[in-house]
């Protein structure tokens, strides 16, 4: 991260914090003009730093009030391809995340369900019924926080 100065850090945590800043108060903040942030926000999108923009939604109050971690062991890697497993796994509507990981799981799924009953409902009969699962172990989540992340929160 060498070539990025102390201002692309700065800029970098402000939209880590909140995305949906403009980039004249980004710029206010950051004591540059509206022209120079938007600038340097497009040259780190450009440089593909900058990959999206997320919007955090509150899904309990969606009305989906239980997250659960899944660890899927593939059964038979040989007959199934992980691009069939992963095609099938993003068609849930329910799993938020698939990461394919190296351990004792192939992959980790993030799954959010309305109740415990609803995620019973989509365990057995979507994520069981996928190609080629094998083990699965279940982790519900208690409570999350967020973190920074790599660049802290110092300037």
């Amino acid at each position: 991260m060498s070539e990025y100065d102390a201002i692309d850090l700065a800029l970098l945590r402000a939209l880590s914090k909140d995305a949906t800043q403009s980039a004249g108060a980004l710029g206010r903040e950051l004591g540059l003009s509206q022209p120079a942030t938007w600038r340097r926000i497009k040259r780190l999108q450009d440089q593909g730093i900058l990959a999206g923009r997320r919007l955090d939604l509150n899904k309990e109050k969606l009305g989906f009030g239980v997250t659960v971690f899944l660890g899927v062991k593939l059964a038979t890697k040989g007959r199934v391809s992980l691009e069939d497993f992963e095609r099938a796994v993003t068609a849930i509507p329910e799993v938020q995340r698939v990461e394919h990981v190296l351990g004792l799981y192939d992959y980790r799924l993030r799954v959010t369900a309305r109740d415990i009953a609803d995620f019973e409902r989509v365990l057995r009969r979507r994520v069981m019924t996928l190609p080629g699962v094998g083990n699965v172990e279940a982790n519900v989540m208690l409570s999350e926080e967020r973190r920074p992340g790599p660049l802290g929160d110092a300037t």
